[in-house]
């Protein structure tokens, strides 16, 4: 007896592929006729991408099942077996090469959650879009997007384009801003229940697998606290500066600090662009030169004089905000209105401090910490 090729596809016939829940041989992952000298088998396994999450246990799946299904084609000698991997898309760029077009990258933090941070986030890009930069936004909330209802483009799914070889997402473009959430992927309806490292895994996949282009700057939305995703985004992109939110209220500027000091510390070394203060005040609709300090009065500009760093911004709380979130048209479409001044005036605060930073301090460097 001996080995031949079609004794070795029946083999692979029996591999199931996690990626498709389809064997090797229907999933079309065999890239040519298996080879064969002597003992000796091998094998080409076609695989989407280099990053593959399945790509080491399928190859010693493949490897098992030949060597167990060929035990008996050799009269006892035993099967020697040679998997080659190869990759629809071109491999993925270092970590120090990922996203070249773009200059700055904005992490829009909080230490606690409420204290309306996305609502900050997708403002802050789209009014740096209506000063004429080029703006991506990234959604880092895995467990709890909100980006795509706030753009109005819920049911918008994005597609892949071909560049460089590579298969790429080509973010969803809204208010002259590119977007990408997690929520354009999963159902709105369903909790996600994802491990950490899952989580993790569809992040740098958003970030390094998408079509980003050239940016001015590209704001990262980061979910609440500090977590796996904060370090994913420290371990993966040069952050340029942090802008930390927070309502005036003393239990929100005490999680501000735990913020800010996440990214001062020494093994991250992020420099802190400046605080916004959110819900500064409430105004209501009827009586608009009226101001009520439902939250405290400017506890998030004491704090930022103490830890000497620039109050960004003060934005009123009006109902208006919260109705121009849940229709997906933010407040800063509208640039005659009080909030939407109010987010232009951010931007521009930020352009400054960006540029100062820029100028006075060196470029970020790319955290690297042993997990």
């Amino acid at each position: 007896m001996a080995l031949y090729p079609k004794l070795i596809m029946d083999a692979l016939a029996t591999v199931t592929y996690a990626g498709t829940k389809k064997n090797l041989v229907d999933s079309n992952m065999v890239a040519d006729t298996p080879s064969v000298s002597g003992n000796k088998a091998t094998v080409t396994l076609l695989f989407p991408r280099d990053t593959d999450p399945f790509l080491k246990s399928t190859v010693k799946a493949a490897e098992a099942a030949i060597k167990y299904h060929c035990k008996d084609a050799l009269d006892g000698l035993p099967v020697e077996v040679e998997i080659r991997t190869e990759f629809k898309s071109a491999p993925r760029p270092e970590v120090e090469k990922l996203l070249p077009g773009v200059k700055n990258i904005i992490a829009v933090s909080s230490g606690k959650g409420g204290v309306g941070k996305s609502t900050v986030s997708a403002n802050l890009a789209i009014a740096l879009a209506r000063l004429g930069y080029k703006v991506g936004l990234l959604d880092t909330d895995i467990f709890g997007p909100s980006m795509p209802k706030m753009f109005n483009c819920e049911e918008v799914r994005p597609y892949a384009v071909k560049k460089d070889g590579r298969d790429l997402i080509a973010p969803v473009e809204r208010y002259g801003v590119k977007l990408l959430s997690i929520g354009f992927f999963v159902n709105p309806d369903t909790a996600t229940l994802w491990r950490g490292g899952m989580a993790t895994s569809a992040l740098k996949q958003l970030i390094a697998d998408a079509d980003w282009g050239d940016l001015d700057y590209f704001i990262l939305d980061t979910p609440p606290g500090t977590s796996d995703i904060h370090l994913t985004l420290l371990q993966t992109l040069a952050i340029t500066g942090a802008i930390i939110v927070s309502t005036p209220q003393q239990v929100a500027l005490a999680d501000a600090r735990k913020g800010v000091d996440m990214y001062k510390n020494e093994k991250v070394n992020v420099p802190i662009l400046g605080l916004v203060e959110n819900m500064a005040w409430f105004t209501p609709k009827e009586l608009p030169e009226n101001r009520y300090y439902i939250f405290g009065k400017e506890g998030c500009k004491k704090l930022a004089e103490e830890l000497q760093v620039p109050l960004l911004a003060q934005i009123p709380l009006v109902q208006s905000i919260c109705e121009s979130g849940d229709s997906g048209k933010p407040a800063a479409m509208d640039s005659d209105s009080m909030t939407g001044l109010a987010f232009i005036n951010l931007a521009q605060s930020v352009v400054t401090v960006v540029n100062r930073r820029n100028k006075e301090q060196e470029p970020t460097k790319i955290v690297r910490v042993k997990e």
